[in-house]
């Protein structure tokens, strides 16, 4: 790990059986957290269809964690609305 001078740091993670070198403003525990659970997707679906090429695994990891986010995002919204409804019942 190292420290560049605008406060960066880059950490090298192993994704997918590679190792890559990744900067950010993050906490190294941060980065390394979000390396595993790419890692993990990736993994998951390597291990349902092995004949996929690691490119493809790639994209399909890609669009499971943006599905992922947007569930997300769409309960958060939910979850806001809520409780701006709750709040105008006050």
């Amino acid at each position: 790990m190292a420290m560049n001078k605008d406060g960066q740091v880059t950490v090298r993670v192993c994704i997918g059986g590679e190792e890559h070198p990744i900067k950010g403003d993050a906490s190294v525990e941060y980065i390394r957290s979000l390396a595993h659970i790419v890692d993990t997707h990736m993994k998951s679906i390597q291990e349902g269809n092995p004949k996929l090429t690691r490119h493809r695994v790639a994209i399909l990891t890609a669009l499971n964690l943006a599905d992922e986010l947007e569930k997300v995002r769409a309960e958060y919204k939910e979850l806001l609305q809520i409780m701006e409804e709750a709040n105008q019942v006050r």
